[in-house]
């Protein structure tokens, strides 16, 4: 198969492929019809607690307004573990601020990450829906305790009061561990009345629409809510699609998590065992911003007794290893879209390879010469195809001179050609096309791996997930698609000739902004072919000269 034809079919694939994805974020199949709509249940004006749709309402009543103060101007307190920072408001015990030590800003590396903050309206909120319990509106007090998880201590508990209705204390406890972005959220509620109670609890993350700070246009990958059930497993939802009441996804089930996911980084709640539970996502009235969570039913709470429920937030990396500790299903967070079969091997086969080298650089260095070998065979034989083509160039030239004004003479003698020398022009087509998966796969994985990001390979290379600082591997890849287009066969026509050469400087400028760790891989992908393809093509053309002076 000639150069051009090879281009265009790479441009044709990896157009086509970005134009799915594009299509897959925003517009995603439509479940089955117990799928619900994403604006029920709606939350109330001015950040009042969710409603409970009518599966739950027997359980609850109407929530109550709230009044009071806004975050900014409510107290707060920072507690600190090993991993992380968190600042928590008294109004709500939310979560309103989150930072992480072992992760730092992208566009300053003198900053530690923050996950949950005022700038995205990012919160972690929870709150009671029922006659008198309060939402995430309401002002709690916070029992003394430490603010510093103690170096013999394996986790750290917070523990905050309101006054409940009839003079009853419910409680909001948070509970922090070492070496784990888990935190336990769990309500205490005492029924100081002469009626039973029926509540619900809530949790639910907040947040606008703005994709984190420092992400390429040019790779968009997805932020916003998503639900995984059991059934129907992993469900995004486009902030677009719950602002035009049009997302869909599973409304009620006794399993699954909520999360709000975004490049790397991943806010969830998950609720254990088979409690049935609420899902809702909406767009808040009084401001540019989302709310996702899940409601959960109490048993009900006699006079004089007391009643819990808890929840698990896990909020950190996407780190699979943790991901899947903590609930089936999580680790999609990491998402690899309708190629995820083929991903997940190779970042296990990556993550394998870093175990031994212990540099994420050289692992995949080492992985993309063993993807290399793999196909060994298949490369072969495309470039045992354009080096026959390029051996032929003269002669094809010379028909098409001869020819020049009978088309379909030029053709008819190409084909005599080709079968004469039984060459297949499409002989390099089918190899690049069985390959094309794997190395999409592979692009998805050191796009999405957290593990990437602020990991550095050698030298000038401090960061794989962030672009070259320097432009040298760009270059590097430039000048070895110059030399790869050097050992194809030349183009017939002349403008074709000069559209090849200048592609070279088309890619490299796209990879300028490619995080280096992609970069990379094509730097030492496009090594080894070359290597390949020259050995080859000069076997081709010694041959071919051979059977010309044997001919003569």
């Amino acid at each position: 198969m000639d150069t051009r034809r090879l281009i265009l079919l790479l441009i044709f694939c990896i157009s086509g492929f970005m134009l799915w994805e594009k299509w897959e974020q925003y517009k995603y199949p439509k479940p089955a019809a117990e799928i619900a709509v994403a604006g029920a249940p709606a939350a109330a004006p001015g950040g009042d607690a969710p409603r409970p749709s009518a599966s739950l309402q027997a359980h609850s009543v109407t929530a109550p307004s709230a009044s009071a103060a806004p975050v900014s101007v409510a107290e707060t307190f920072t507690i600190t573990t090993d991993l992380l920072q968190a600042t928590i408001s008294a109004q709500g015990g939310d979560i309103v601020h989150l930072e992480l030590f072992k992760y730092k800003e992208k566009d300053d590396a003198n900053k530690n990450f923050v996950l949950f903050d005022a700038t995205h309206q990012y919160f972690a909120q929870s709150g009671l829906i029922g006659d008198g319990l309060p939402t995430h509106r309401a002002t709690f007090r916070r029992v003394t305790g430490p603010a510093t998880l103690a170096d013999d201590a394996d986790s750290l508990q917070v523990r905050l009061e309101t006054d409940g209705p009839n003079g009853g204390t419910i409680a909001k406890i948070l509970t922090f561990h070492r070496n784990s972005y888990l935190i336990d959220i769990a309500w205490e509620i005492t029924n100081a009345g002469e009626q039973p109670m029926t509540p619900l609890a809530y949790f639910q993350l907040q947040r606008d629409s703005e994709a984190p700070a420092g992400e390429s246009r040019m790779m968009p990958v997805f932020t916003g809510p998503a639900v995984y059930t059991e059934e129907h497993k992993y469900q995004k939802l486009a902030f677009s699609d719950i602002a035009e009441n049009k997302a869909k996804f599973a409304k009620t089930a006794d399993n699954g998590w909520l999360a709000m996911v975004q490049h790397y980084f991943v806010a969830a709640f998950v609720a254990e065992g088979n409690t049935q539970r609420e899902f809702y996502a909406n767009k808040m009235e009084s401001a540019n911003a989302y709310q996702a969570g899940l409601i959960l039913p109490l048993a009900e709470i006699a006079p004089g007794a007391s009643g819990a429920a808890a929840v698990k937030l896990y909020a950190g990396p996407q780190e699979q290893a943790r991901l899947k500790q903590v609930a089936p299903g999580l680790d999609l967070v990491v998402d690899y879209g309708w190629l995820t079969m083929i991903a997940a091997p190779i970042f296990w086969a990556l993550q394998f390879i870093h175990g031994l080298v212990g540099n994420w650089g050289w692992a995949i260095v080492v992985l993309t010469i063993i993807i290399k070998l793999i196909f060994f065979p298949l490369s072969a034989a495309s470039y045992k195809s354009m080096a026959k083509m390029r051996v032929l160039t003269p002669r094809l030239m010379q028909l098409k001179e001869r020819y020049a004004d009978d088309k379909q003479r030029l053709n008819q003698e190409m084909m005599k050609l080709y079968q004469s020398e039984k060459i297949n022009p499409l002989g390099g087509c089918l190899p690049i096309l069985v390959q094309i998966p794997v190395f999409i796969a592979l692009y998805w994985v050191l796009l999405g791996a957290v593990e990437m990001r602020g990991a550095p390979w050698m030298l000038w290379i401090h960061d794989l997930a962030a672009a070259d600082p320097l432009f040298i591997l760009p270059i590097i890849m430039m000048a070895s698609m110059f030399i790869q287009i050097k050992l194809n066969p030349t183009p017939p026509d002349p403008i074709q000739a000069k559209v090849m050469m200048i592609m070279p400087l088309v890619f490299g400028v796209m990879f300028f902004w490619f995080p280096a760790g992609l970069v990379l891989y094509w730097v030492v992908n496009n090594i080894l072919s070359i290597a390949q393809q020259w050995q080859i093509t000069r076997m081709i053309d010694a041959g071919g000269k051979a059977a010309n002076d044997a001919k003569a």
